[in-house]
């Protein structure tokens, strides 16, 4: 199979600057989304940082005989090293500016970064915050990260918290980021994708604004993921536009489609006329 990709990003309707920032390494199956934090706009210069350190930590180790400035994981995958590895440079790229500058202390970023192996038939995922990684397969969504939120600390330590006691947590706390120490803990999964499946990797400004199903109807009602990521902003403004909005959408399809051609899906018409239907009642 082959992995086709599109990112887009917004500033949303209530910010004034986006500290958001993507990429997409086609030639080594890479994706990242990261959302900043700091101020002085240092935000924007920690997410830029993150993207820019995972890309270039991936072209510099091509080849064989490169050096890796962390330590390989003999148990884990050439893949999921270089992944591991490129977010915990960009960690430390991140923290040693932060200490550097005054204009960027404390300044910290989310992300969540993919790397599909073909050889593997795997997608790898790392990740760090609360940007997410989503699966739509079939009419089927699936969440495949877990939110570094102090809420979600809560519920893993005392899941019986009662709703009451739960609606009184702040939501908006992450409890992990790069940049905020000079190492940092990577979560890592992976997933063996099927044909036709649809991943999502997106900042909370979409996650907190539309519901997993509102997700997934989009992203199956949509012609390819340059529609999936321009329809999944748009119903986020509508919806509030409270944060900046990235999202990156990854399909995989047959190895025969040569990249830049992905071809459009065959969306029956009922089902694009309910999907603007029930937009137009939020």
């Amino acid at each position: 199979m082959r992995a086709f990709a599109s990112g887009m990003t917004d500033v949303g309707l209530q910010r004034d600057h986006n500290e958001d920032s993507y990429a997409v390494l086609q030639e080594f199956d890479l994706f990242i989304v990261a959302d900043g934090m700091g101020g002085h706009r240092a935000g924007d210069v920690a997410s830029r940082l993150a993207t820019d350190s995972i890309t270039e930590f991936f072209r510099s180790t091509a080849n064989d005989d490169a050096t890796w400035p962390i330590h390989f994981d003999a148990n884990l995958t050439e893949d999921e090293n270089r992944l591991l590895s490129g977010i915990m440079v960009a960690n430390r790229r991140i923290f040693e500016r932060s200490i550097r500058s005054r204009e960027c202390a404390g300044m910290g970023t989310t992300v969540v970064s993919a790397v599909f192996s073909r050889r593997r038939n795997r997608l790898y995922v790392g990740h760090v915050g609360d940007s997410r990684a989503y699966r739509v397969r079939g009419g089927t969504i699936q969440q495949l990260t877990r939110d570094h939120s102090l809420i979600n600390d809560y519920l893993m330590a005392m899941p019986d918290l009662t709703e009451e006691q739960r609606a009184e947590l702040p939501r908006n706390v992450i409890t992990r980021a790069l940049g905020m120490q000079d190492s940092v803990a990577v979560d890592l999964m992976s997933d063996e994708p099927h044909l036709g499946d649809v991943y999502i990797l997106c900042s909370d400004g979409l996650s907190g604004m539309l519901t997993d199903e509102q997700i997934r109807d989009i992203v199956q009602t949509s012609q390819d993921t340059s529609e999936m990521c321009r329809r999944l902003i748009a119903k986020a403004n509508e919806l509030g536009g409270e944060d900046n909005i990235t999202v990156l959408a990854i399909r995989f399809l047959q190895d025969d489609v040569e990249i830049g051609d992905e071809p459009t899906l065959q969306v029956p018409l009922h089902r694009i006329a309910a999907t603007v239907g029930d937009d137009n009642d939020h």
